[in-house]
């Protein structure tokens, strides 16, 4: 496997300019000859689909939902970093850079975060243009906000509906394009298979999720916008149609997988309160920018109502521990912190897994009405579903499953290991390293849609002047019999539990072995449990009704399949990254405070793992990390 990352030369604050003028290019007529598909319609997948088919590319786009509008990045609720520096507060693309690099641990690549950093600015600019209505100061400049890992605020946002503001302006161009015929849309359709010949992408199979239809769509290209995998562990913040699927496949056709280990947790969210759930809720962090994260200072008082604790008997333990950054630390770190006072018995809550996002100090002394401006719809949601209201009582919350920050192997083109697979947004490793900070991940979809693959793939195209195949041709005939082959084996199964039931316990394995914590008994004893809950999946799950029409439990029990063998990956990958790095905690290598301690000298590096075939271990191999502008140095928020 070749990890050629494709870094251009010259000085990182020029490497980008260098790329766009040495890059090919397809003039405006030719680009009418090429056909591109986009798998995903997200922030990342959307705004590509636009952008692409604005230049004159004919794209088809594939979503499993019923409509581009529901993509997950709907969900995303604080905000979108851009190194604008309007507060005149010291922000700059090299801040921005150096942030982000640092709040991932050391373990992304230098020149894609820098890329990332200078990109950002245009985004803002072309979002305002596309009518988000971003919030404003009194003088009519857009507002900005803080998030964590940041002592400077670059944060833009629309109240806590960020992401769902992005996303509509995002559908707007895409209609637009729809509209003209330059995009055609299949929505409610499924990637079920990736299809490569003589190496290179040639197209994918997808399931008709209405129909039952398999069909194979042919193109020049492939873009996989397809966002991550944090529904592995069951219960995460994640949309309940969330999968690894598209990803999964790829990655069995020679797509390298870049650090699946690395799952974020976020600090913020709803607490489980029962068995029933089948996901959980993210608070936005932009809470953290008024909100005070304490816990009772002694056990016996972790019953009493919170009002009922005198000030001098709190522990703002965030604030206590971290003075430079306070309740603003990076996610990792504040929900580290937040487990560490739940295990020591302090934590709140019926379950005792909670501690309190406290606001009535921010109320004091800015007055409810700001209050309500900045972060009434996140306060009205909360109360909707514990049924306290944030006003009068502190929110409880407590870590959760949200981002992934590993995903298919991409070099600085965003090009994956399979030649004219390009990977977008979530579902490439490239950025984030350990540990994406807030409010990066809408920075990032959208750089690589509107900005970055627009570029990219003109190199390729042009450089290598792809053939598109016919889907009569044999490869893809082989694809869609894999598909069928396996939609009937699912079917035909008819054992007595539920996907679901499966899907629940394979949830509670990664959570338990490869959650917030990890060490190397625990993940051994999930490499064992995972096969062989995963060979009781293929012998008992009971799979209704048949694959011609809509079947929500045979998609389920598709996207299952895949998690169970997923899963052993991240194990498998945690397991041999013998350190501990943002999101990867091993309990092995911490410092005496409890932080994570790194290992640079052996894991400064992307492990990416090679698929070698049914029923043999995965290769892995290693992109080395190096760090000429951000030295290594403690993670200190102190």
């Amino acid at each position: 496997m070749n990890l050629d990352a494709k870094i251009p030369e010259g000085p990182i604050a020029e490497k980008w300019e260098n790329a766009k003028f040495s890059y090919k290019l397809v003039n405006p007529a030719n680009k009418r000859k090429f056909d591109i598909i986009i798998v995903g319609s997200g922030l990342a997948g959307g705004s590509a689909a636009a952008t692409l088919a604005e230049l004159g590319y004919n794209v088809a786009c594939f979503c499993y939902q019923d409509s581009p509008r529901r993509a997950h990045s709907i969900a995303a609720q604080g905000g979108i970093n851009a190194a604008k520096n309007y507060q005149g507060d010291g922000d700059s693309v090299y801040r921005l850079f150096y942030d982000t690099v640092k709040g991932g641990d050391y373990r992304s690549r230098e020149a894609n975060v820098y890329r990332l950093a200078q990109v950002s600015r245009n985004i803002i600019d072309q979002a305002t243009a596309m009518g988000v209505p971003f919030a404003r100061e009194y003088g009519g400049t857009l507002a900005n906000r803080s998030f964590g890992g940041a002592q400077v605020s670059r944060t833009f946002y629309a109240r806590g509906q960020t992401g769902q503001q992005l996303l509509l302006g995002v559908y707007a161009g895409l209609s637009r394009q729809i509209k003209a015929g330059k995009v055609t849309m299949f929505t409610r359709h499924e990637m079920l298979e990736m299809v490569t010949h003589e190496g290179r992408a040639a197209g994918i199979v997808t399931r008709d999720m209405v129909s039952g239809k398999i069909e194979s769509h042919a193109g020049h290209s492939v873009i996989m916008a397809s966002g991550g995998y944090g529904n592995t562990f069951y219960l995460s913040t994640n949309a309940m149609g969330c999968n690894v699927t598209a990803s999964y496949r790829a990655y069995k056709k020679g797509a390298g997988f870049a650090n699946p280990c690395y799952t974020q947790i976020h600090p913020t969210c709803i607490p489980v309160s029962g068995e029933y759930q089948s996901k959980l809720t993210l608070m936005s962090e932009s809470l953290r920018n008024d909100g005070r994260i304490w816990v009772p200072k002694n056990k016996e008082d972790c019953k009493k109502k919170p009002e009922q604790i005198p000030e001098e008997d709190r522990d703002y333990y965030l604030e206590r521990k971290y003075p430079a950054f306070g309740n603003l630390v990076p996610r990792d770190v504040a929900s580290r912190n937040a487990k560490l006072m739940c295990d020591e018995g302090r934590g709140v809550g019926a379950t005792g897994f909670g501690v309190y996002l406290d606001f009535s100090d921010a109320i004091q002394r800015l007055g409810k009405k700001l209050v309500e401006e900045r972060y009434g719809n996140l306060f009205e949601m909360y109360e909707r579903i514990t049924g306290d209201d944030p006003y009068s009582t502190p929110m409880k919350i407590y870590p959760a499953v949200h981002y992934t920050m590993g995903g298919l192997w991409v070099d600085y083109n965003l090009q994956s290991t399979v030649p004219g697979l390009f990977v977008l947004g979530e579902a490439n490793f490239s950025d984030h390293g350990a540990n994406r900070l807030g409010a990066s991940a809408l920075m990032q979809g959208l750089a690589d849609g509107y900005f970055v693959i627009p570029y990219t793939l003109g190199n390729y195209l042009g450089s290598e002047k792809p053939e598109k195949i016919s889907t009569d041709h044999a490869v893809f005939k082989e694809a869609e019999k894999s598909c069928k082959d396996r939609i009937e084996k699912l079917l035909a199964i008819d054992g007595k539990r539920t996907v679901d039931s499966f899907h629940k316990e394979l949830g509670l394995i990664m959570w338990e072995h490869c959650g917030m914590a990890r060490n190397e008994s625990g993940l051994k004893k999930a490499l064992e449990l995972i096969p062989a809950l995963r060979e009781e999946f293929w012998s008992d799950v009971r799979v209704p009704g048949s694959g011609a029409n809509l079947n929500q439990s045979l998609e389920k029990a598709g996207r299952v399949a895949d998690f169970l063998e997923f899963g052993e990956i991240m194990c498998r990958d945690a397991l041999t990254r013998d350190e501990s790095c943002g999101g990867h905690f091993r309990e092995e290598h911490q410092t005496e405070e409890g932080e994570a301690k790194r290992v640079d000298e052996k894991f400064s590096h992307a492990a990416v793992w090679e698929y070698k075939g049914e029923g043999n271990e995965p290769t892995r191999h290693e992109e080395p990390m190096t760090f000429e502008h951000v030295k290594f140095s403690s993670r200190s928020y102190k």
